[in-house]
């Protein structure tokens, strides 16, 4: 019986992607795949793997359509208090505006 949900099926895409184009690469996007279900942060932590950003301007192209559920948005905000870091080096980290996380903070109080 299919899942009805408005996600796509980002596990067998990464798969397929990986077996077809990247055979190398599926050993180091293991741990990943082992889960049932894919975060954002998932599916960005296995492109990155998969696809290696090539200049900055590729990179800042590919965050301009990123966009991340309040569960993740929760989550990013939870490491940022476990690692004590500023605004700046979170957003250095996962490659957002700084301005994103100030609202994000304003928004979701953690």
């Amino acid at each position: 019986m299919k899942k009805n949900t408005s996600q796509p099926d980002f596990k067998r895409i990464y798969t397929d992607i990986l077996e077809k184009k990247f055979p190398e690469k599926k050993k180091l996007c293991e741990k990943i795949l082992s889960k049932k279900t894919f975060s954002e942060l998932d599916v960005i932590a296995i492109n990155n793997i998969i696809f290696a950003p090539v200049s900055k301007d590729i990179i800042k192209s590919n965050q301009q359509h990123r966009s991340y559920s309040k569960s993740t948005i929760i989550k990013i905000l939870e490491f940022q208090k476990q690692h004590g870091l500023n605004n700046t080096k979170l957003a250095l980290h996962y490659k957002l505006s700084r301005n994103t996380v100030s609202r994000w903070k304003k928004l979701f109080i953690v």
